[in-house]
């Protein structure tokens, strides 16, 4: 197995990067000036809004989004402060915390989405026809991932 990248696999490997790293930095910029919530913040409201009883264990949400224990807990602490997100406990088990989303959180999300939404169409789905973006989900799928959809399955 060669570790030298011929022209054409670098080409393509440093534009999506160059091009994930853009274009989330312009959806974190929307959101925040528009509504105050980092990208982060948003994909957490997100998974509650979509899980059962609109609430889920701390580990599992870090798990989700892709952050360390520390980190979630910095980024529930801020959504807590601002009241989309409350600690809850497990009735069987008081070692397990449950965040859940609030109305004000789900409220908030409502609002956010139509600025993220559109966000996502003028930098991404908006430059490919129907027919492109359905070969790059295709191609997108065979890299790793979370496991999970944006719809929420596995």
């Amino acid at each position: 197995m060669s570790t030298t990248f011929d022209t054409e696999k670098l080409e393509a490997w440093v534009s999506f990067l160059r091009s994930h790293a853009a274009i989330t930095r312009q959806l974190n910029v929307d959101l925040l000036t528009t509504h105050g919530l980092t990208l982060n913040d948003f994909e957490v409201l997100i998974h509650l809004d979509r899980a059962p009883g609109n609430l889920m264990r701390r580990v599992d949400l870090a798990e989700s989004v892709v952050l360390t224990a520390s980190g979630i807990t910095r980024l529930l602490d801020g959504l807590e402060r601002a009241g989309y997100v409350e600690k809850a406990t497990c009735e069987s088990d008081a070692r397990v915390s449950y965040a859940k989303l609030t109305e004000t959180g789900r409220q908030k999300l409502r609002d956010a989405r139509t600025t993220h939404w559109a966000g996502v169409e003028e930098f991404f789905a908006g430059r490919f026809s129907d027919d492109e973006l359905a070969t790059l989900t295709d191609l997108l799928s065979r890299l790793p991932h979370t496991g999970r959809s944006c719809t929420g399955e596995q």
